[in-house]
């Protein structure tokens, strides 16, 4: 049975931490405790709200409070994906979690009508999650986990968590059991190894993409700045320093590691690989094929969108009205081999061009470094689970379609995974349009009923040939037949 539609949620006062349990006073499980409350966390948070019956649940973070890339909301920046792909809505429609019940609670509903905006600025999605934040009581901010057990006697997951306070220091120690876990983590900044040491260097600004807006004014009064990478994050970091640079005297380098500074897919089709069908078809995949296809499709998630390569241009374009060129440099297909201090106050990069085998050198006085995101590791947090875990040749976490970590049998709770299973579900796993499908078919597994009905078909793509395991199949008019078993 589909949720029915709920009163607007009003403002509520952040729940205070939970208790430990006393002795001899054991404290009654959840249902499901969640570990990390970014956006794909918060949105099962919102469905697991709404579940018929109620479900038992915590979700604890570390951070203080709800932010989303908080070093990457420059001004007039949007999402990437439409307004739809919010927490809830395309899993629920009718949720009271959804980006337009934000707005109808903000008294925006008729503004947002007649803006005609299909994709919303990054700002106000981070806005809108921090509604959904504020007014869940399931969630606990402030929480570091810091261990997590299989209690074999309970049949529980036995969670350590320490309440930190306001300065982050240890405040109280606590324990929560879950009958199920759902780790939400995220990604944490990627630094190519040349550039490792000198990150941390206090004299030259060496800094991720992720941090940019918090050193952006000494980034704009740097004699040189060069940014590093291809991707959408690196295009809007470049554009933001071109606009406020003066012109004549822009002193900017671009630099990127792929062939182009290549358009990200968008086509209608070429989305269709962020769609449950396509995520379905991938993870049947045999491991090795899985491992060759991803890097592949880099261009699908990691190119840049066609609105900011335009406004570079137009940007770019307006600085020759007058004669002459801007003061920059944009070259493709470029690796940082190494990387040094000269004196202190610069860095000095040592460059390779692959396609002309050519390489030189490029002083600056700042490096701004959008290199991506990688998976956080869950070795330290799932320490305590690794007997029961099985990795695949890769020594990777084996993902099962629930998106369940494949575990020991003896183990009879779940533990679901989300944004670290791009290895088993593809290029979608990060994709935020897929957020509200992935924790609906997680709460429909974890209750073993079906809370949030899901379309039996979203693409109109066939991925893969259907295959049968009949002697002769029969041709179906308009139908392919297999001239090969699949094996």
């Amino acid at each position: 049975m589909t949720p029915q539609p709920k009163p607007e949620p009003q403002p509520q006062p952040q729940q205070q931490p939970e208790q430990s349990e006393q002795p001899g006073q054991p404290e009654q499980p959840h249902d499901l405790v969640g570990i990390g409350i970014g956006p794909c966390n918060l949105s099962l948070a919102a469905l697991a709200h709404g579940v018929p019956g109620g479900l038992r649940a915590a979700f604890y973070e570390q951070r203080r409070a709800f932010h989303w890339h908080p070093g990457l909301l420059i001004e007039g920046t949007t999402l990437q994906v439409p307004f739809l792909a919010d927490l809830v809505t395309l899993a629920d429609p009718a949720s009271p979690w959804s980006f337009l019940s934000y707005l109808r609670h903000r008294g925006r509903l008729f503004p947002f009508y007649f803006a005609e905006k299909f994709h919303i600025q990054r700002t106000e999605y981070d806005a809108y999650c921090r509604w959904v934040s504020e007014n869940l009581p399931e969630l606990h901010f402030s929480h570091q986990v810091d261990a997590v057990r299989w209690n074999t006697e309970r049949a529980l997951f036995e969670i350590d968590y320490t309440h930190l306070d306001a300065n982050g220091e240890a405040q109280a120690l606590g324990r929560a059991h879950a009958r199920h876990l759902a780790l939400g983590v995220g990604t944490q900044p990627h630094v190519p190894e040349p550039l490792q040491p000198l990150v941390d260097a206090p004299t030259v600004p060496v800094l991720h993409s992720a941090d940019y807006l918090d050193h952006r004014e000494r980034l704009l009064a740097a004699g040189h700045v060069t940014v590093i990478g291809s991707g959408q994050s690196g295009a809007e970091v470049f554009l933001d320093l071109l606009r406020h640079r003066p012109q004549g005297a822009e002193k900017l380098t671009w630099l990127t590691r792929t062939e182009a500074f290549a358009p990200m897919e968008y086509s209608k089709l070429g989305l269709e690989h962020f769609t449950p069908d396509y995520t379905h078809y991938f993870h049947a995949l045999p491991e090795a094929v899985r491992d060759q296809l991803l890097p592949r499709q880099w261009q699908l998630h990691k190119g840049i969108d066609a609105d900011t390569m335009a406004a570079i241009h137009d940007e770019l374009y307006r600085r020759t009205q007058h004669g002459g060129w801007p003061d920059l440099t944009m070259t493709p297909g470029v690796t940082v081999r190494t990387a040094g201090r000269v004196a202190t106050t610069k860095v000095e990069l040592h460059l390779e061009h692959t396609q002309q085998a050519t390489r030189s050198r490029l002083t600056t006085d700042a490096v701004v470094l959008a290199t991506g995101y990688r998976e956080r590791p869950l070795g330290r947090l799932l320490a305590g689970l690794d007997p029961y875990m099985r990795y695949d040749s890769s020594q990777r976490p084996r993902v099962a379609a629930d998106f369940t970590l494949v575990l020991d049998p003896s183990v009879a709770g779940r533990v679901y995974v989300q944004n670290a299973e791009a290895h088993t579900h593809g290029v979608g796993a990060p994709d935020l349009g897929l957020a509200a499908w992935r924790s609906a078919t997680i709460l429909n597994s974890l209750t073993g009923a079906e809370p949030y009905p899901l379309p039996a078909r979203t693409a109109f793509t066939t991925f893969g040939l259907e295959h049968t395991n009949q002697a002769r199949p029969e041709r179906q008019p308009g139908g392919l037949v297999p001239l090969v078993e699949q094996r």
